[in-house]
């Protein structure tokens, strides 16, 4: 008898954990579709760490010897304006002169008095960005000394760049997923749920563009997390 009463408690025990069972697998079941895509937004404005700027000037002449010397005499004033403002030498990179031969050049009319048409650069790489910013606006002491830097060519524009994404990563990442959660728990309120694990996630590529045409040695960091949640009962 006592074997009996031992055998049934054992039984409904186990017939009570199946249908536990059972009715947790039927909700999840049941719930396993109940997913809602949220995304999260981060935004951080830097300042540029790299800044490029190159120097270009044109010469134009009959004698190649002529233009050669003075060439040669231009990239010195300039390199020592660049190197007595703060710039290092290995800062300064002096490029090969682009040489034109106007008489030579079969698409060219060369209706000028000269023969040859020169362009030299010489390229500033530095991440002094705030000494060179200056230097860009004080370049008109170089026009002083007969030295005209030609600039509004596309070629030959200033370039700004943020050079340290990973610094910053970490910080962008855990923002964006909060905002990410934020959005969800509000879905989760809205539709009288509660919200459950994360099903899926993925971290969006980040972007750096400038602020605005204006300022262009201001960055914009942005990065978009896109996270699924399921939603319980």
């Amino acid at each position: 008898m006592k074997n009996y009463i031992i055998e049934s408690l054992i039984i409904a025990v186990g017939l009570f954990l199946i249908g536990l069972f059972l009715k947790n697998g039927l909700d999840g079941f049941a719930n396993k579709d109940r997913v809602v895509n949220v995304k999260g937004l981060a935004e951080m404005e830097v300042k540029a760490n790299k800044v490029t700027w190159p120097l270009m000037y044109k010469e134009i002449g009959n004698d190649l010897n002529t233009l050669y010397n003075k060439i040669n005499s231009t990239n010195k004033t300039i390199v020592s304006f660049l190197k007595e403002n703060g710039l290092e030498e290995n800062e300064i990179t002096v490029n090969a002169p682009e040489i034109i031969d106007m008489n030579a050049d079969r698409y060219s009319s060369n209706q000028s008095n000269y023969r040859y048409n020169v362009t030299q650069v010489i390229t500033v790489a530095s991440s002094k960005v705030d000494l060179v910013r200056r230097l860009i606006n004080e370049q008109s002491e170089l026009l002083k000394q007969g030295i005209a830097i030609t600039s509004g060519d596309y070629m030959y524009r200033v370039q700004y760049e943020y050079t340290d994404l990973n610094s910053i990563k970490p910080q962008m990442i855990e923002e964006a997923t909060k905002n990410a959660r934020a959005a969800a728990l509000k879905f989760a309120s809205d539709s009288d749920s509660k919200l459950g694990k994360i099903k899926r996630a993925s971290q969006g590529q980040f972007s750096i563009n400038n602020r605005d045409e204006f300022t262009p040695y201001i960055k914009k960091v942005r990065v978009v997390t896109t996270i699924d949640y399921f939603l319980e009962d």
